[in-house]
């Protein structure tokens, strides 16, 4: 097993088991035993949920955390809800994903040179995390960054992730220019060796009033290829 793939394993196991957070610990599970009335049927998953991808991807996507309905539901990011409809479609028109769509754990999708993670790992109530759950979950993201060494490029969905994304890299010794880089849909910013990439977050919200449209997702994308290849071009001029 190659060496990423070992240490994702083992924090991905350590987020699944993870209970530091009281608050969110009772709401996840208490969504997974209540369910939605659509989704009776299922077992909920109920648990802080890990990353997803290529351990050797070159792209990382943040978001802010699991939806209680979605990655709760389901046990992988963005999986189970509209904001994984339309991020999923948009990585797969960009060579990203190897499907549009994003269902359940054992449907197949396999995402190329990219992974999906989050500021926080487990679904909190109104999708807000506090300040002291968001800074317990830090050191997870930190871990992982570092542990997905080929990445160069960081898309951040909303401005928790771009907040979250930027002191992560602070914890790891890689300071934001100043002053402070404010997010924004397309706002690019280098901080270190990563370029990130902010877009707003395919919430429901944001797909239903036009904030976030499918066409402004699929340039967030296509310029991310377009930013893993040219870092690409430029190690292959300076090897």
């Amino acid at each position: 097993m190659p060496e990423e793939s070992s240490q994702l394993l083992i924090l991905n196991q350590e987020i699944v088991a993870c209970t530091k957070c009281p608050r969110l610990l009772r709401y996840r599970e208490k969504v997974a035993r209540e369910k939605r009335r659509a989704y009776r049927e299922w077992t909920y998953w109920g648990k802080p949920v890990p990353g997803f991808g290529d351990a050797n991807a070159e792209l990382l996507i943040l978001g802010l955390a699991p939806a209680a309905h979605g990655g709760n539901r389901t046990g992988r990011m963005f999986t189970g809800d509209r904001s994984g409809d339309f991020l999923y479609a948009a990585l797969h028109k960009a060579g990203f994903a190897n499907q549009a769509t994003s269902l359940h754990r054992h449907d197949g999708l396999q995402l190329k040179n990219a992974y999906v993670s989050a500021t926080c790992r487990c679904a909190p109530p109104d999708n807000k995390p506090l300040p002291e759950e968001r800074d317990r979950c830090l050191p997870y993201l930190t871990r992982e960054i570092r542990a997905l060494r080929r990445v160069v490029v960081i898309v951040t969905l909303g401005a928790f992730a771009w907040d979250g994304t930027l002191r992560a890299l602070k914890a790891i010794g890689h300071v934001h220019p100043a002053p402070r880089p404010a997010f924004g849909h397309g706002v690019q910013v280098r901080v270190g060796p990563y370029l990130l990439l902010g877009s707003y977050h395919p919430s429901q919200r944001n797909t239903s009033t036009k904030l976030l449209t499918e066409s402004a997702l699929d340039e967030v994308f296509a310029t991310a290829r377009a930013l893993v290849e040219s870092q690409e071009t430029s190690d292959e001029t300076e090897g």
